[in-house]
């Protein structure tokens, strides 16, 4: 999921986008929860012939992000009943030239449809997806199928942000220090909308909580996002939380005494004493969706998103253990709300900064329509209470 600088001036735009929805009436669902526009259905492909390829930036042992998107994999072949040379994954791909030979290579095997799941990988996917116009293409985080023109290729994510805030109660909750930390990968819109929301939820339940976010320039680092959380800590921090691809920052948290709040997998078997709850992806909704949809011969959305209605987005089990007396309980309560739209996590009044220096804020009876027009999150504003520290 590694985004380029760019992709903040990227996200800014579909912000400014959005923000004329934040003074008007809110759409009911966005376009991208009936799919928006799709690709033209086909004659469709036999069970027993369809061959499916993955691209992606890690390998299911970082036990983070891959690794949950694998298990995505997983669930689509049990589902579909595909076999093992059914499926072909292309593993530890730079976002570079190795991603559009890894893409052809997929082509040359046969596969039908392809999924790319990093955002660095867009650029090779459009241009791979231009030249194998009967081969489907589909891009996990990114932004461009809506006006790419290509009816082979297709975008999709996860309203991840839903399941932060949630998280984010548990970590409220838990503080002693009303001071959270934050180990966040790069300063993009997916990464700020995430732990914003994270903040947010911490605050619902605990409205003195302050958080300190520091950025480790990369997904997958260990021994960088451990050096950050550990200095988070030192900083007075007492729940750590991530937006980053390994259980460093459990482990760090456990090995210091203080708690902690995971990302794409259950930690607490890596930190039993520290690792509070995570929000997750079940990306194999997505993906069991657009395989079936090539064997049926229907349509594949150009660009998808569903979020904590759908299961698309849930959290790991509560390590009741070690967290505060009640928090299922607020966890449960707020979950619904958002379920039936009662509640809205950029709900207003809320202001923000943007890394550029952009001001941005939503009038107090309105919120921020994040991922209801497009699937990669554009909220990319630092709130009051939040603070990036060197």
């Amino acid at each position: 999921m590694k985004k380029r600088i760019v992709s903040v001036f990227l996200c800014a735009a579909m912000a400014v986008t959005l923000m004329a929805g934040c003074g008007a009436p809110a759409a009911e669902t966005g376009g991208n929860e009936d799919g928006g526009s799709s690709t033209a259905a086909s004659e469709g492909i036999p069970k027993d012939e369809i061959k499916v390829g993955f691209v992606h930036i890690s390998d299911p042992s970082d036990m983070g992000y891959t690794y949950n998107q694998d298990l995505g994999t997983q669930e689509m072949q049990e589902k579909l009943g595909l076999s093992d040379d059914q499926i072909i994954n292309k593993y530890n791909v730079a976002e570079d030239a190795s991603c559009d030979t890894a893409l052809r290579e997929l082509v040359d095997a046969g596969c039908n449809i392809i999924f790319a799941t990093s955002f660095g990988f867009e650029d090779y996917v459009v241009e791979v997806a231009r030249e194998y116009p009967d081969v489907q293409f589909c891009h996990a985080t990114g932004y461009q199928a809506a006006d790419a023109g290509l009816d082979n290729f297709h975008n999709y994510f996860a309203s991840i942000y839903e399941g932060r805030y949630l998280a984010g109660i548990a970590a409220g909750m838990k503080t002693e220090t009303n001071k959270l930390g934050y180990v966040a990968a790069y300063p993009f819109a997916e990464v700020i909308s995430g732990y914003t929301a994270f903040y947010l939820g911490a605050k619902s339940v605990n409205p003195d909580v302050t958080m300190e976010i520091m950025y480790t320039n990369s997904w997958n680092d260990p021994t960088v996002e451990s050096q950050v959380a550990k200095a988070l800590i030192d900083r007075g921090c007492d729940v750590i939380s991530q937006h980053s691809d390994s259980t460093a920052p459990a482990t760090t948290a456990e090995d210091n005494g203080v708690w902690q709040v995971g990302y794409n997998n259950d930690m607490i078997e890596a930190a039993p004493n520290a690792s509070l709850i995570s929000p997750r992806i079940d990306w194999g909704i997505y993906v069991t969706e657009a395989v079936q949809a090539m064997i049926d011969g229907e349509e594949i959305p150009t660009d998808w998103c569903k979020g904590l209605a759908d299961g698309a987005v849930y959290l790991s089990p509560l390590n009741e253990n070690i967290a505060a007396e009640g928090t299922q309980e607020a966890i449960d309560e707020a979950a619904e709300k958002i379920k039936s739209g009662e509640l809205h996590v950029f709900a207003g009044p809320l202001k923000g900064v943007s890394p550029e220096g952009e001001e941005y804020e939503v009038p107090e009876g309105e919120y921020y329509h994040e991922q209801e027009e497009a699937s990669a999150p554009s909220w990319l504003y630092i709130v009051d209470g939040c603070t990036v520290v060197e």
